[in-house]
């Protein structure tokens, strides 16, 4: 009986997660309660209630909330867009309605916001504020275009922080077109940082359900999928999902889902780091290449790409791609 009672509940999660993907898709559209509805497969008279009790929050509140958070990003990484542009791309409807929501949600304007008044405001300030903010005083980025520079039809970048310390961290740089990708997941909400134990039992959970159903293989690498900037929205709402590439139609059910991820420009760092280096090397992209690229960051979401298991690296490193999709600046 529990187990029925478990795999009913995982019907449930799986549902709101494919609303969740739905909203995240068209946020820059009106969005109607019977379409999130019937892409959850609930009846709208109820999809209210049930979406609260699993989210915490109502679906209106959550919608908004995306979309501030959107907002916020962009108030930041886009400083030569005004804040009208930037709340219409972002699905509301006037400026009127946006400013009421980013006073709600963040407790202050779009302009106090984008002039750095927000705690968490400091993803894509300068280097020094970036430094100070996560207590990593003293270090320093240092970019450098490759030999071919702007003649390459994909430029790449050597990028290097804390060069003269024991913990020096090197990575290679290019901004190239990456493929649309058919993934199968699985979704964890809430903090994530520095917790080991918490991948590992993601990654078992879908690689014990994608191994009888041939999906892993050489082709097949892992991703993890962050649809949510830890320096905006809070712990307890930040979605991660661990994802496995897939090359077949397969049907999901349950708390699997499965989706599309998007293909376009991206700014790939490649990356050989321990477990204690993922923060420094997020920085490195955001802050230390971002500002001097040309670059900005688009909507899609961003994730990391694991060719290999850190226990087969010589000093049981993980070898990954921060995979970030950008635009012209």
């Amino acid at each position: 009986m529990q187990i029925r009672q478990t795999q009913q509940q995982q019907e449930y999660v799986g549902r709101i997660n494919r609303a969740m993907d739905y909203i995240q898709a068209h946020l820059s559209e009106e969005l109607s309660l019977e379409a999130v509805s019937r892409a959850a497969g609930f009846s709208r008279f109820h999809f209210h209630r049930i979406f609260s009790s699993f989210c915490g929050e109502t679906l209106n509140h959550f919608v908004k909330r995306i979309r501030v958070e959107r907002a916020a990003f962009h108030l930041t990484g886009n400083p030569t867009k005004s804040v009208t542009e930037i709340a219409l791309d972002c699905g509301f409807s006037s400026s009127a309605a946006f400013a009421r929501a980013f006073k709600e949600i963040l407790g202050m304007s779009a302009s106090e916001w984008r002039n750095g008044g927000g705690a968490k405001s400091n993803i894509l300030q300068t280097e020094s504020n970036i430094c100070k903010a996560n207590g990593n005083a003293g270090k320093a980025f240092e970019l450098s275009m490759g030999e071919d520079g702007w003649q390459s039809t994909t430029p790449t970048w050597r990028i290097q922080m804390n060069a003269n310390s024991k913990n020096r961290l090197d990575a290679h740089i290019e901004v190239k077109e990456m493929p649309q990708m058919s993934v199968v997941y699985v979704r964890h909400v809430g903090a994530y940082k520095g917790d080991d134990a918490l991948f590992g039992r993601l990654i078992g959970k879908l690689c014990d359900w994608a191994g009888p159903r041939g999906l892993i293989g050489a082709n097949s690498p892992i991703l993890m999928v962050y649809h949510d900037d830890p320096n905006i929205t809070d712990d307890d709402k930040l979605r991660l999902d661990v994802c496995l590439r897939i090359d077949k139609e397969v049907d999901v059910s349950g708390d699997i889902g499965k989706t599309v991820i998007p293909g376009g420009k991206c700014a790939v760092g490649h990356f050989e780091i321990s477990s204690d280096q993922f923060s420094d090397a997020w920085n490195a992209m955001m802050a230390g290449f971002l500002p001097q690229s040309g670059f900005q960051p688009d909507d899609r979401p961003p994730y990391e790409l694991y060719a290999q298991d850190p226990g087969s690296h010589p000093e049981n490193k993980y070898v990954v791609d921060i995979c970030l999709p950008v635009k012209p600046l």
